[in-house]
């Protein structure tokens, strides 16, 4: 995580933009009366509300947690994946 100031972004946008967008940085923004913000990216951004919408719902999130523990215990099979050509 970073932190820069109101005036240290404005002077360095692009760089700050990059950092957040191609090094996956969340970037606190600092303002006056403590009114910060903070910058991610949109992929991170569309990423955590698709967490927040999954983990959410509680059908969901039981049957992900079922399936950790599952997999943690070791109960799980390989499949091999058969490619099937458009021809067929």
């Amino acid at each position: 995580m970073i932190a820069v100031n109101y005036t240290t972004l404005r002077e360095n946008m692009k760089f700050c933009m990059d950092k957040v967008t191609d090094d996956y940085e969340t970037m606190i923004v600092t303002r006056k009366d403590n009114k910060n913000v903070v910058m991610i990216s949109e992929e991170t951004y569309n990423n955590l509300m698709e967490n927040i919408y999954v983990v959410g719902n509680k059908t969901n999130y039981d049957w992900l947690m079922e399936s950790k523990a599952q997999l943690e215990n070791g109960n799980f099979s390989i499949q091999e994946l058969v490619e099937v050509s458009e021809d067929e």
